[in-house]
């Protein structure tokens, strides 16, 4: 071992701050920390604790069970270009959500969430700078769309995400200085504003779900009161929304309209979500136990595309995670990822850390929700958000 303990730790501290930083605004500069932080730790010694470590945790086995099965998929695979391609995106749940459960420290969890959400708000003012014509746009930007760093199927669902780790800091920290309250609420405030001048839809329904859970978790046992408040606050929000948002009125307008005219007009964005929807679940019913391997997802869907959709486009990604993996690995495939979800809530219900009880229980049912939309784990950004969080979320440091 080249570096002492302590300074090691302080080393793994520093950059996993900087990752929760940079992982919303670039993809080069929180690859480049997180390549940092993996050969860190492959090199550092230690192994048998390490190993240890992480097979002692039901959540890591599972995590490191469905990336494995993705490689045992290869068997079965005609296409191993591609098999090895969406190899690549699983490591996360391989090696780097093991490894930031490993390092992750519980007296330094607020500096990670304070960085993220740091982050957030730079990432805000920006898009607001964009939005009101002060800054050019620049990147993936528009004026219509003013999310720079990301495209807004990313954008969204993350600062969604980050909506509920503001609200929550201001409904259960009683220790908060009023200062800070009020920093809180007006970021609060700017973040739900900025949600519906952008364009992410799966967010939008992710800010929901945020308000219904966070309402609930609020009022803990009281559900009646729970339910009052949500059919006042939740319908109450999304009717300003859509009366003072003219692109979330579009976008609202426009799902209702591509489902309403799906039979006329298949090739809309909802539209070839149901297409993708009704095509994937043929190949999952003609290979159901365990799909049709790793990287043969595209060649199947074409050939099944050509027979009942020969004018819409070919799909690599069914717009569906769940779709995804039972079409890739099947039944058996989907139960192992599905497995990943109940391990967070069984630790969740179980753990008496307010952290982990509540934003623990608020993260999987978040992703569980946008991923009938996209396969939001086989994405950079919320891929990484989601790991990172879950490092420490469901991490015993006693």
């Amino acid at each position: 071992m080249f570096l002492s303990n302590h300074i090691l730790n302080k080393t793994y501290q520093y950059l996993l701050i900087a990752l929760a930083f940079l992982m919303p605004l670039t993809v080069f500069g929180a690859n480049l920390v997180i390549v940092s932080i993996v050969l860190i730790w492959l090199f550092s010694g230690n192994y048998k604790n390490k190993i240890y470590s992480i097979a002692s945790q039901k959540l890591m086995i599972a995590s490191i069970t469905f990336f494995v099965f993705h490689v045992v998929g290869l068997i079965w695979t005609d296409d191993l270009g591609w098999g090895l391609h969406i190899i690549h995106k699983m490591w996360y749940f391989f090696l780097l959500w093991p490894v930031l459960n490993n390092i992750v420290e519980k007296n330094y969890i607020k500096y990670y969430i304070f960085s993220f959400l740091l982050a957030i708000s730079l990432t805000e003012l920006i898009s607001y700078l964009i939005w009101f014509e002060l800054i050019p746009p620049f990147y993936k930007a528009s004026i219509y769309n003013p999310t720079p760093f990301m495209s807004h199927i990313s954008y969204n669902p993350i600062l969604a995400f980050s909506i509920y780790l503001v609200g929550y800091k201001l409904l259960f920290d009683s220790n908060l200085l009023k200062s800070r309250i009020f920093i809180y609420s007006f970021f609060l405030l700017s973040m739900s504003f900025n949600m519906f001048i952008t364009g992410g839809r799966a967010g939008q329904v992710m800010f929901f779900a945020v308000l219904v859970i966070i309402i609930f978790q609020f009022f803990n046992r009281e559900k009646f009161k729970a339910i009052l408040v949500t059919l006042f606050v939740v319908p109450g929000i999304f009717i300003a929304a859509y009366s003072s948002s003219p692109i979330f009125n579009d976008r609202v307008n426009m799902a209702f309209e591509n489902v309403i005219h799906y039979s006329d007009n298949k090739n809309t964005s909802v539209g070839q979500r149901i297409t993708f929807l009704i095509n994937s679940s043929e190949i999952i019913k003609d290979n159901p136990f365990l799909g049709v391997g790793t990287g043969d997802f595209p060649k199947e869907y074409k050939k099944i595309n050509e027979i009942n959709t020969p004018n819409m486009p070919n799909s690599t990604n069914p717009h569906n995670m769940y779709l995804l993996v039972a079409g890739q690995l099947g039944i058996v495939g989907l139960i192992i990822f599905l497995s990943i979800f109940y391990y967070q809530f069984k630790y969740s219900i179980l753990s008496t850390n307010h952290l982990s009880k509540n934003v623990g229980i608020a993260l999987p049912i978040l992703f569980l929700i946008i991923m009938l939309s996209d396969s939001y784990l086989l994405g950079h950004f919320t891929t990484l958000m989601y790991v990172f969080f879950s490092a420490f979320l469901y991490k015993d440091f006693d």
